[in-house]
């Protein structure tokens, strides 16, 4: 059942254009997470659902019904913002219940529903309690309690966690995790933090300059990025780029590349031209290294030890250093010569205008073992 559907919504603050035909469908139980750079347009679109400001065009419906024109307390929705807001002069009790004294609900279902909703946060014992008594996390859960208070069919997060330290940030992560389990309604949360996306949603809108970049599960987004932005933008360390042009297209595409040559990658660039600079990617995790011979090879330049692992950066010749995550105790140093080991089934391969293209079944399990064989001689610069 669809929850919520955008339909080319559109957003414009004067001259500029805020979101972009943004078009998507939520179904009733999800966990969607909005997540993409500061001025992606997130939290303008939270704010459009949730009706805190004007949708300039498309349609906006929740279980079916255009809701552009309702006003925020008629859309069935509640939210929590980034500040906790919460009145300092009042207990736990009242500030969870102050939504529903404005909208004159009868006391004794204002009571049950304040007390059932302090249990779900665990907040049952902190109800006497004043703001400037609880800890930041028991301070966010109470901002949490009075949007559920009402029992909105739709829960609303606008970066609730930021304000948060470290270690609080993931307390907190796994309690509105297991919230969303005990009470499974449609939930709808913004964050830059693509660590709180990946572990919270079970859909992840990506957004990029007002555009819907990419919608899927996290695997999805992680192993089969749609474009270079998203391939670089999910991930830390970030995905690898390497420069590299496009000598014969087809469902196999020939590239030249200074780390590999020229090699037969099987994704289809039939509908591009020959000549045309392409990047390849490839996750850090997937890179692995072995010392070289001699001189040759690539250049170590910097090793950052993490305790669980390493990160090995390796000049190719580009801008950025390639970055390879390595076993903690993988022992290269600065200075060192190695080998690089790029397996194809691994590699991305991304056209001039940073879409993804499609990878192709190799012909046959001969091409495909020639073209790994070519992969993991790389590195000889």
């Amino acid at each position: 059942m669809i929850k919520l559907k955008l339909a080319n919504v559109n957003k414009q603050l004067g001259g500029m254009r805020i979101l972009r035909d943004v078009s998507l469908e939520i179904a009733a139980g999800e966990f969607v997470v909005f997540v993409g750079p500061s001025g992606c347009g997130k939290s303008t679109l939270l704010r459009l659902i949730a009706g805190l400001d004007s949708i300039c065009d498309g349609d906006l419906l929740i279980d079916g019904r255009r809701v552009n024109d309702l006003e925020p307390r008629e859309r069935g929705v509640g939210m929590v913002f980034q500040s906790y807001a919460l009145y300092p002069h009042m207990s736990v009790y009242d500030n969870i219940s102050f939504g529903l004294k404005l909208a004159k609900t009868e006391k004794i279902s204002l009571r049950e529903r304040v007390l059932k909703t302090a249990k779900i946060l665990q907040l049952d014992t902190l109800l006497q309690r004043k703001p400037k008594e609880l800890s930041g996390g028991q301070r966010q859960r109470v901002a949490m309690g009075r949007a559920m208070a009402r029992e909105p069919d739709i829960l609303l997060f606008d970066e609730p966690l930021s304000n948060l330290d470290a270690s609080l940030r993931v307390q907190m992560r796994n309690e509105i995790a297991r919230l969303h389990k005990r009470l499974g309604s449609t939930m709808i949360y913004v964050t830059h933090d693509q660590v709180e996306a990946m572990t919270l949603a079970d859909k992840i809108v990506v957004l990029n300059g007002g555009r819907v970049e990419q919608v899927g599960s996290a695997r999805d987004l992680y192993e089969r990025p749609a474009s270079r932005f998203v391939a670089g933008f999910l991930g830390s360390p970030r995905m690898n780029f390497l420069e590299a042009r496009l000598h014969a297209p087809g469902l196999s595409s020939l590239i030249d590349s200074p780390i590999l040559g020229m090699t037969a990658l099987p994704f289809d660039s039939s509908d591009l031209d020959a000549d045309m600079p392409v990047t390849l990617g490839i996750r850090p995790e997937q890179v692995s290294l072995k010392a070289a011979d001699g001189g040759a090879g690539v250049l170590v330049t910097g090793v950052e030890y993490l305790g669980s692992e390493t990160y090995v950066h390796l000049d190719t010749g580009q801008e950025e250093p390639l970055i390879c995550r390595c076993e903690a105790n993988a022992g290269w140093q600065a200075g060192d010569r190695v080998e690089l080991h790029l397996p194809v089934e691994h590699l991305h391969l991304f056209n001039a205008d940073g879409r993804a293209l499609k990878r192709q079944p190799p012909a046959n399990q001969h091409l495909a073992e020639g073209a790994a064989l070519r992969s993991v001689k790389a590195g000889a610069l």
